[in-house]
């Protein structure tokens, strides 16, 4: 029987009480915050399978709500599991798709207004493909060092994580920076590149309580499939229009 979990607590500020309020499922607790967001999250993800400028706005709102989900247990809010990487990533979400937004924009306007695509999809280059997949593996451990050091400042005292906590958080992280800023430049592996991180994110969100969350994404894996297959149909009608011919962009 679904219950109404509110946050009465007369100690909690206006600030805890939005992060606690949400609806019990079981044994679990799926919070209004984190399910608008990543309902949200799933809209802008939409956009961009459309080539839509919309999709980088709707993607900090939706990054914004998440941040202080994922953090709320680091300011007291309850008694969840805080996770960095996941909180962390959000405010780089802001930084890239503050990048994206303008670069979109830009390729929008320069290819005939307000109709146009957003952005024309490609593979990347081999340089490319080499580059951003050593910075995500060289990026994973350092952010795994730096999340170990983070955890033993201010240590959680509902949860002891295990060796693979910080491995996972960390892969989740850079990962997906990776997958926006892949966004950003219209590179149709950044789709691979949200599954490379969704493989490691679902099962960390059953292992730490997110549960709700994981389901979720679980769903939101099988749009990214079909998206990933969208893009790759509009490359290959991009490539019969230019006669076939492959046209090498510029590198990161």
């Amino acid at each position: 029987m679904n219950t109404l979990v509110t946050a009465t607590d007369p100690s909690q500020n206006l600030f805890q009480q939005a992060i606690d309020a949400g609806i019990g499922i079981g044994p679990y607790t799926l919070h209004w915050l984190e399910l608008l967001g990543v309902l949200i999250g799933v809209a802008s993800a939409w956009y961009g399978m459309k080539r839509a400028v919309w999709a980088w706005p709707v993607g900090i709102v939706a990054n914004v709500m998440l941040f202080f989900v994922y953090i709320g247990a680091a300011f007291g809010a309850d008694q969840r599991i805080p996770l960095f990487g996941q909180s962390g990533r959000q405010v780089f979400f802001i930084i890239v798709s503050i990048y994206g937004w303008v670069r979109w924009s830009q390729h929008r306007k320069a290819s005939g207004g307000t109709g146009a695509p957003a952005v024309i999809p490609r593979w990347m280059t081999s340089r490319e493909r080499l580059v951003v997949g050593a910075g995500w593996l060289l990026g994973t451990v350092v952010v795994h060092q730096l999340f170990v050091a983070l955890w033993n400042l201010s240590p959680n005292p509902y949860y002891t994580p295990q060796w693979w906590f910080y491995w996972c958080d960390a892969w989740i992280f850079v990962g997906s920076i990776v997958a926006t800023y892949s966004m950003a430049r219209g590179w149709n592996e950044f789709w691979l590149a949200w599954i490379g991180v969704d493989l490691v994110g679902v099962p960390l969100g059953f292992a730490t309580g997110y549960v709700p969350t994981s389901v979720m994404y679980i769903f939101y894996g099988m749009f990214v499939i079909y998206g990933f297959v969208q893009w790759v149909k509009l490359t290959r009608e991009s490539d019969i229009e230019r006669g076939g011919r492959r046209v090498e962009p510029a590198s990161v």
